[in-house]
């Protein structure tokens, strides 16, 4: 299936990881992202395993308001996890490009256009695990702000 010819040097091989290296330092970088994806994940899940005491044991407004934190935090989870995905499927497609890249040389088959489709998959999945992150920083931006009851809070001096 593989056929090595007399061309297949030293040269050339450098030549295909050379080729190689561009998708290889993308996988990097889809690495570090995967990092802080999941660092955000766990906090959330911290968060989360952090409210689930005081809800149960809220009556009233208080627990309308940790049911709200609740449930944003719910939705931070699925949005994470939906970028985690996308950018793990975005590095399966340039292993996958990268690996074609090897054989296409090797075997001297033509995979020009499977590779390119490849990478376009993989660029389309990452740019979408980038937006899913976007938007899942929106909401907890949001999530975070001072309850304007706290902000209009004055201190009764009578006492």
């Amino acid at each position: 299936m593989f056929e090595a010819g007399p061309d297949l040097s030293v040269a050339t091989v450098a030549e295909i990881v050379r080729l190689a290296l561009a998708p290889v330092f993308l996988l990097s970088g889809i690495g570090a992202f995967l990092n802080v994806c999941v660092s955000r994940l766990s906090r959330i899940v911290d968060r989360s395993r952090e409210i689930e005491p005081l809800l149960l044991a809220s009556r009233g407004g208080e627990h309308d308001r940790w049911v709200g934190e609740l449930a944003t935090l719910d939705r931070r989870m699925s949005l994470v996890a939906w970028g985690i995905g996308l950018s793990v499927l975005s590095g399966v497609l340039t292993c996958a490009v990268v690996a074609l890249l090897f054989a296409a040389s090797l075997s001297r088959l033509h995979f020009g256009t499977e590779i390119a489709l490849l990478f376009i998959a993989s660029m389309v999945s990452i740019g979408a695990g980038f937006a899913f992150f976007l938007v899942e920083t929106l909401v907890g931006a949001r999530a975070v702000r001072v309850r304007t009851d706290l902000l209009q809070h004055t201190v009764d001096e009578s006492d």
